[in-house]
């Protein structure tokens, strides 16, 4: 039952990534980063990926992107895939690695979370957002940590107890040859994206973290449809919708105005998440035993 649940799931899959790489390349109106992001985070959660993509971030008309991802919600859903998308691509590297070395399970958790954080933070967090930092990397890196790092943490909450327990349950789930290995990924990959929400919504609605972007001049009105997000957002003082394109560094028409946290509160954040962590493995250990 369970191979044919997996063949249905991958079956599902295999159509949802059409669909979004398709979608994206002739209906998108975001960053090719955003684009990015939704296709790898379809990859790895399939026709969920595919849902919230259709219901967050699709346009569906001309000229109706901005007003159609202006709720808070949808901003922090489409926040948490730069970093979802970042830090699955990293475990998954690394998940497929380790099993070669026959390492403990807690230093296989260890590797993935360093190799997950490592591709968040440097590659689809600080690269891809080089462009709202004046080109400046490591500038790019130093405002994006924090929110990467307590983002990370929380995806990683809900990573860890389902690979180490899926792992240990079942049988075959932890080689990278064998489709249970990412049926596992998938669901694990779910499950974080679902516990690390409610920390991307705070932060994109308390502006510590950028939403979802339309390229200036991408989301051409048809029929007389015009978006008045732009003017509802300056007249909140902000904008969400930074018009920004990441990759290219350039910049368009509306300024993104982001805040930072005094530093003693994004280190007790930081270090809160961290203790989230770190009671989810401790708690997965009394259902499969965490070895280092």
């Amino acid at each position: 039952m369970l191979d044919g649940a997996m063949i249905v799931w991958f079956t599902l899959t295999a159509f949802s990534v059409v669909f979004v790489v398709w979608d994206s390349l002739f209906n998108g109106v975001t960053s090719w980063v955003q684009r990015v992001a939704w296709i790898l985070v379809t990859v790895y959660t399939g026709p969920v990926g595919a849902f919230f993509y259709l219901v967050a971030c699709r346009r569906p008309l001309p000229g109706t992107h901005d007003a159609f991802t202006a709720a808070t919600w949808k901003q922090a859903l489409n926040s948490e895939m730069h970093c979802l998308a970042g830090d699955a691509t990293g475990i998954m590297v690394a998940a497929s690695i380790v099993p070669v070395f026959g390492l403990a399970n807690g230093w296989d958790a260890t590797i993935e979370y360093l190799a997950g954080f490592v591709s968040g933070l440097f590659i689809f967090q600080a690269l891809m957002m080089i462009g709202m930092y004046d080109g400046d990397y490591w500038k790019a890196v130093r405002k994006t940590f924090f929110a990467e790092t307590v983002s990370m943490n929380m995806v990683m909450t809900g990573m860890i107890p389902v690979m180490l327990v899926l792992g240990a349950l079942w049988a075959g789930s932890e080689s990278p040859t064998e489709p249970a290995f990412w049926f596992r990924m998938s669901i694990a990959t779910i499950v974080g994206g679902i516990i690390a929400y409610p920390i991307n919504y705070w932060l994109v609605a308390g502006h510590l973290k950028h939403g979802c972007m339309t390229l200036p001049g991408a989301d051409t009105p048809a029929l007389g449809l015009r978006s008045s997000e732009p003017s509802m957002l300056m007249e909140r003082g902000h904008m969400q919708h930074g018009g920004m394109d990441h990759g290219s560094g350039g910049s368009g028409g509306h300024a993104m105005s982001m805040r930072e946290l005094p530093t003693g509160q994004a280190v007790g954040w930081i270090a809160a998440t961290f203790a989230v962590l770190l009671v989810a493995v401790w708690l997965t250990g009394f259902v499969v035993p965490v070895r280092f």
